[in-house]
């Protein structure tokens, strides 16, 4: 399928992403506004707080994920986030023209889903919710969301070398897989880096925000979401093809 027409299937998929996972982040907030927490880190409500609403947050994620690899993968493989397409062209399995042409659509998609949130909840999705972006929370530094966001991004490119990359892999579970480790990883690292695992996906909230109301978020925190998942899913990507070894 020509270049022009998977570029626009992983913008739509993008912009699915960040709709559904974001807008759960953003309802989240909107929910738990004006609840009293035992500190700044639990930003919860309910009887499990926090922990509960990023089980709810990392399943909407998850979910979203596997529906897009379902309904686009066979379109263009549906990889919906740069450090994905980045890895993958670091080991030769994807061209590098198509990987710049990926990474432009990926950012546009998350630049539009963000922006429908904001027409769609209104003006608390950026006040309140903040665009479902992504920052280290308090009393993490950035050395440490760094950290987390390249392991966590490790864990998810690990998964998917092994159901959609590898050529033995049993058919018709990637998106199962996909989708699960996703949601592990945002469960493990929500509260501590935001659980982007995803350059596209802090992008579009961070792009909207500067757009609305000036943030300054993609020169101070977004950074650590561009090269944390992209040395992640790099590391993962070649430690797959070492320890694999060939598998045509």
């Amino acid at each position: 399928m020509d270049l022009a027409r998977r570029c626009f299937a992983e913008l739509i998929g993008t912009m699915i992403l960040v709709f559904i996972g974001c807008g759960s982040v953003i309802i989240m907030l909107m929910l738990a506004a004006g609840t009293t927490t035992s500190t700044s880190f639990d930003i919860g409500i309910g009887a499990l707080g926090g922990m509960g609403d990023w089980f709810g947050i990392s399943a909407a994620f998850g979910l979203a994920v596997a529906t897009v690899i379902y309904a686009l993968g066979t379109v263009s493989g549906a990889h919906i986030n740069p450090a994905v397409s980045i890895a993958l062209c670091s080991i030769r399995k994807f061209p590098v023209k198509d990987t710049i042409a990926y990474v432009i659509a990926q950012c546009i998609g998350a630049g539009i889903g963000a922006a429908l949130l904001f027409f769609i909840i209104g003006p608390e999705s950026l006040s309140v919710g903040g665009l479902g972006a992504t920052a280290p929370f308090p009393g993490i530094s950035i050395w440490q969301a760094l950290l987390a966001e390249i392991v966590g991004t490790f864990i998810l490119m690990l998964v998917i070398m092994g159901v959609a990359v590898d050529k033995k892999a049993p058919a018709g579970f990637a998106g199962l897989a996909i989708g699960a480790a996703v949601t592990a990883v945002i469960i493990a690292t929500g509260n501590i880096s935001g659980g982007s695992i995803n350059p596209a996906r802090s992008f579009g909230p961070d792009i909207m925000r500067l757009i609305l109301s000036g943030s300054d978020a993609l020169w101070t925190t977004y950074p650590i979401y561009v090269v944390g998942p992209i040395v992640g899913a790099v590391l993962a990507a070649f430690f797959y093809v070492f320890v694999a070894g060939k598998r045509e």
